[in-house]
């Protein structure tokens, strides 16, 4: 079976690009590659099975370090699952010994690591100086909801969504409240 596995790092970003074609069936996250505990990655590596292939468009899209990178390509390939990227037309199998398709991964995977290290630096040097010139302000946070009001308006019977648009705040927002009071009261 050819399984897919798609990610991006927010809510807001498209998988489009990523086309993987034809699959059996994909999983797909959108959250952060810094971790490897992600839903959807989970549940692919559970699903797939011994002679399964997994097709993923590039290896920044599977992990953002090397450790985690090595570490999900071999548990896919101690289960008889080999793993394929697109854009580097890179293939590993349990099966397969290319030394030169695993250096080319360990490169690969440290030069995304690099540049996520890169790009981190660059963005607290940017904050530094942006604070030095007097024009940086930290996020502002929302204005203060009553949790009480949450609650009332949850007791009315408003979902959560419901609730967010009416007090013109985040869903997160109203999730963090109920979640807190249901806390409090066990």
């Amino acid at each position: 079976m050819r399984v897919g596995y798609r990610r991006v790092s927010t809510i807001e970003q498209n998988l489009d690009r990523q086309d993987l074609g034809i699959v059996e069936r994909v999983f797909e996250d959108k959250a952060s590659g810094k971790d490897t505990d992600r839903t959807e990655l989970l549940e692919m590596m559970s699903y797939v099975r011994s002679g399964d292939e997994v097709v993923v468009y590039s290896i920044d899209r599977l992990a953002r370090d090397l450790r985690d990178l090595q570490s999900i390509i071999t548990q896919l390939n101690d289960k008889g699952v080999s793993i394929e990227f697109l854009s580097e037309r890179l293939t590993f199998s349990g099966s397969s010994d290319d030394a030169f398709a695993k250096l080319q991964l360990q490169m690969m995977g440290a030069f995304a690591e690099f540049e996520r290290n890169i790009i981190r630096k660059r963005q607290a040097e940017g904050i530094a100086k942006a604070k030095a010139k007097g024009v940086y302000e930290n996020r502002k946070r929302s204005k203060k909801v009553s949790e009480k009001r949450i609650s009332e308006l949850k007791a009315d019977g408003l979902n959560n969504t419901e609730i967010a648009e009416y007090l013109n705040i985040s869903r997160m927002t109203v999730h963090r409240a109920l979640k807190k009071q249901t806390d409090v009261a066990a």
